[in-house]
């Protein structure tokens, strides 16, 4: 009987080997080593993050992907296909919204879409038609005739996000979508931006907002000075955390004086909130009844949601004041 063979596993969106780049200075063959052999990979389908400080390497290995700044070594693919030999193949893959609003604020949201579809060969018919689908899609149809300069700084996130689909990418790359707008825009974006991974569409966000990631992404990268830190499914590696966060509200006021809990750390917030950090092996009970033999009665509690910032913090908080380096970070327990 003849076997069928099994079909081959998808190639990653992303796959990175061993990435380097080094940034000569004057024209010498050594200079700041940007990234330190980088290795990743990205599956189709993710919504994956890509975390760490300012110059840690995120803006350089997301210059790589998208073709602006050259690799020193290592190899990039985008769904199997080589970047550096078959950079504009590997190009039409990916949809790229950098930081900074790049556009011509002259010109209308509606030729600008269009305009950008017909530099990737997208004939402007169906550049119409595409255009007023993403228009649609982020909230700015009845923006489409306006000069661009005219709309506040969310919309014109949007409008970047609906540019970069307009070549149907595989793979987006978003680089701060949303810094500087407020909490709502921010959360209008997200409806925005699950609806694209939904349909099919491999993103890579990078964020300063770590509560952005948690929210949004499966899988992570942390990347420190050049190197990937740490890497995986973001709940995989909270769990790694060996304490947990709670605030409490507080029934009347606190007193001046807190008690002492062997192994809990106690700060007053505010006169009715207390906020607590425990190993997560203690029993909470034991933590109720220690604060309630000091006439400390908890009405309501809830859990902390920075547990993402407190996995970044010990990753990559390991550089003093003054910038300088400090030993390398010890491996979350």
């Amino acid at each position: 009987m003849t076997q069928i063979p099994a079909a081959a596993p998808a190639a990653p969106a992303l796959s990175i080997h061993d990435l380097r780049k080094t940034y000569a200075r004057d024209g010498a063959k050594t200079g700041v080593e940007a990234l330190k052999g980088v290795s990743l990979d990205v599956m189709p389908g993710d919504f994956f993050a890509l975390l760490g400080p300012n110059g840690a390497g995120k803006s350089t290995l997301i210059g790589i992907v998208s073709s602006l700044v050259n690799p020193t070594s290592g190899q990039v693919h985008i769904f199997g296909t080589d970047l550096v030999r078959n950079r504009s193949a590997a190009m039409r893959l990916i949809g790229l919204v950098p930081q900074e609003i790049n556009f011509n604020m002259f010109e209308k949201p509606l030729d600008i879409l269009v305009n950008y579809a017909g530099f990737y060969g997208v004939a402007r018919e169906e550049a119409l038609v595409r255009a007023e689908e993403e228009l649609r899609r982020a909230q700015l149809w009845e923006k489409a005739t306006v000069m661009s300069r005219t709309l506040s700084g969310g919309m014109k996130r949007r409008l970047m996000i609906a540019r970069a689909m307009m070549t149907r990418p595989r793979l987006l790359i978003l680089d701060e979508p949303t810094a500087g707008v407020d909490i709502e825009i921010r959360r209008g974006m997200w409806k925005t931006l699950r609806e694209i991974n939904e349909a099919g569409t491999t993103i890579i966000l990078t964020t300063h907002y770590l509560e952005e990631a948690e929210h949004l992404c499966r899988n992570m990268a942390i990347i420190d000075r050049g190197r990937i830190v740490e890497q995986g499914p973001i709940k995989a590696l909270l769990a790694k955390l060996d304490v947990e966060g709670f605030l409490l509200d507080i029934e009347g006021r606190l007193p001046h004086t807190l008690p002492a809990i062997e192994g809990v750390t106690l700060v007053a917030t505010d006169d009715h909130t207390l906020d607590i950090e425990m190993p997560r092996a203690m029993d909470l009970n034991r933590v109720f009844a220690a604060l309630g033999e000091a006439g400390i009665c908890v009405r309501s509690m809830r859990t902390k949601s920075n547990r993402l910032e407190e996995l970044f913090v010990r990753l990559t908080g390991d550089n003093a004041p003054d910038g300088t380096a400090q030993p390398a970070p010890q491996p979350v327990a």
